[in-house]
């Protein structure tokens, strides 16, 4: 039993002027503009504090860079043949070598599972840590030097 799916042609819509995304094109345009108006009040205001007007609208253009990328990726066309979906319209060859990837993964867990049963090791071994520390004894008769091994258990 072989079921074909026919899908027909989309023509996709041409979008005149700006394209798609008409808010983020203008609110760019309206940062741009705001932006290049306060620097120039501070270039060309001679206010005594002319250097925040010329950061403040550096900093308005540069946020309207967000403004740009909204725009431009709103306007980003996909072939309608790329936009297959990955759960229903997968192609077999792609399904046989996902098969064969979690075949070959579900193989190489077991058999790692399997080796910790073989030697009745637990999963999580108990790791234990000594801690090596000089332990002088001050004293002006004998000048020995004493170690002491503490176990640690994690």
């Amino acid at each position: 039993m072989s079921t074909s799916v026919h899908m027909e042609p989309v023509s996709e819509k041409r979008h005149a002027g700006v394209g798609r995304c008409k808010c983020s094109f203008w609110f760019a345009v309206a940062h741009d503009i705001l932006g290049v108006l306060i620097m120039m009040v501070g270039v060309f205001g001679g206010l005594v504090i002319h250097d925040l007007f010329i950061y403040v609208g550096a900093i308005i253009i540069f946020l309207s860079l967000i403004w740009w990328v909204f725009w431009y990726s709103g306007n980003i066309d996909v072939p309608p043949e790329e936009l297959q979906d990955d759960v229903g319209l997968a192609k077999q060859r792609n399904r046989r070598i996902s098969r064969a990837v979690k075949k070959a993964s579900t193989r190489l867990s077991s058999g790692i599972r399997s080796s910790f049963r073989k030697h009745n090791r637990p999963l999580n071994a108990e790791v234990s840590l000594s801690v090596v520390y000089d332990n002088t004894v001050a004293s002006s008769s004998s000048s020995t030097k004493e170690f002491s091994r503490e176990a640690l258990s994690i």
